[in-house]
């Protein structure tokens, strides 16, 4: 009998686990953002300045949900909209003062979380291990893409 393979379900509870310690982490700082938030700042700290199309790329939410996000990052101080000069119908996402002096505090935090993860990998572990999650992404994108133009799916 083949074993039944539990990647899905060990994922899903280290998520779990993993926000629910890094947003307590986050709170014992002052840190305002939640995890979910972060990711959408973290893109920004790579790229500031971007649309919402290129944040729905880079963070793999959903649109409405991106939206919902930003509304409240905005709100609270973190993200401004403006329209492109280039082309008006477009809205770009930017970073305020308020995130920049949030970003030491939060990519610390986040550097904490990351040595806690790999606590006991080797580099060569650590890098294997990241392999496979990408391959496991790569193949749960490719599955999404067929589904979404009707492709084939089970």
């Amino acid at each position: 009998m083949k074993q039944q393979r539990q990647a899905g379900f060990l994922m899903a509870k280290i998520r779990q686990v993993g926000e629910r310690v890094f947003f307590r982490r986050l709170k014992e700082s002052g840190v305002e953002i939640n995890p979910a938030q972060g990711r959408i700042m973290f893109a920004l700290w790579q790229k500031d300045g971007v649309s919402i199309q290129e944040l729905v790329r880079k963070t793999q939410l959903g649109k409405s949900t991106l939206t919902s996000m930003l509304d409240r990052l905005e709100a609270m101080g973190f993200v401004r909209r403006q329209r492109c000069e280039e082309d008006r119908r477009q809205i770009l996402i930017y970073r305020t003062e308020k995130d920049r002096a949030t970003e030491r505090q939060y990519v610390q935090l986040s550097t904490r979380m990351t040595e806690i993860w790999y606590e006991g990998f080797t580099e060569a572990e650590a890098d294997q291990f990241e392999t496979y999650l990408q391959r496991i992404l790569d193949n749960l994108t490719e599955y999404e893409r067929g589904i979404e133009s009707g492709g084939r799916h089970e």
